[in-house]
């Protein structure tokens, strides 16, 4: 092969070089942006309408399965529930967040969200995520700096589901708080006024009538 030969063949290899190259830097930017949790203000203010402490805003994500944004909204105490559904199957996810560390005992003595009268078997499957069962019903909590995040699930929901869902458990980006809070920011924040109803009375609504009535 000629020298003419062989520069004739460098562009193209250099093009798919750089190609890959960029690629690669596209998709990390991409999994930066998806990883970077939101601005601490902008999650403060979103739980502040719904009642929740800005601690406790947490999401997750499973291959499946797409958020409910009408099921998020305050939980127990202070805490946050959000729920995911698979259309496909039917099969529900749901978390549930609230403030407090987990241990061996804490865990068994903490009852089950589905189940409340039979013990308890805990076993930490990985740091920070807590595999729980009882009655034969499977949940996960997912111990996240002074959060705890329970997992379950409904509708047949897999327990292999429960556990992908534990182990994506994060504060949410930007973009995810969006999301999250998407039906929550449409609600109204007080309840509407009615202008038909009377100040002294039983409540009912003011009815003047009119002509033939």
């Amino acid at each position: 092969m000629s020298q003419t030969d062989v520069m004739a063949l460098r562009p193209p290899l250099l093009i798919a070089s750089v190609g890959v190259v960029v690629a690669v830097l596209l998709a990390g930017c991409a999994t930066t942006s998806e990883s970077t949790p939101a601005d601490a203000e902008a999650i403060a203010a979103d739980a502040a309408r719904a009642g929740i402490e800005p601690e406790l805003v947490y999401t997750t994500d499973v291959e499946g399965y797409d958020l409910a944004p009408q099921s998020v909204g305050p939980g127990t105490e202070s805490g946050m529930t959000a729920t995911w559904f698979n259309a496909t199957t039917g099969a529900v996810v749901t978390i549930r967040t609230d403030s407090g560390e987990m241990t061996d005992a804490s865990c068994a003595e903490t009852p089950m969200w589905d189940v409340t009268d039979s013990p308890v078997e805990c076993t930490e499957e990985a740091d920070g995520i807590w595999h729980r069962t009882a009655g034969g019903v499977h949940e996960y909590i997912a111990a996240r700096d002074g959060a705890l995040v329970r997992v379950t699930g409904e509708s047949g929901a897999p327990q292999a589901d429960l556990l992908a869902a534990a182990s994506a458990v994060h504060v949410p980006s930007g973009a995810e708080l969006d999301v999250l809070f998407s039906d929550l920011r449409n609600r109204p924040s007080a309840p509407i006024e009615r202008g038909d109803l009377p100040e002294n009375g039983d409540g009912a609504p003011i009815d003047s009538g009119g002509e033939g009535g």
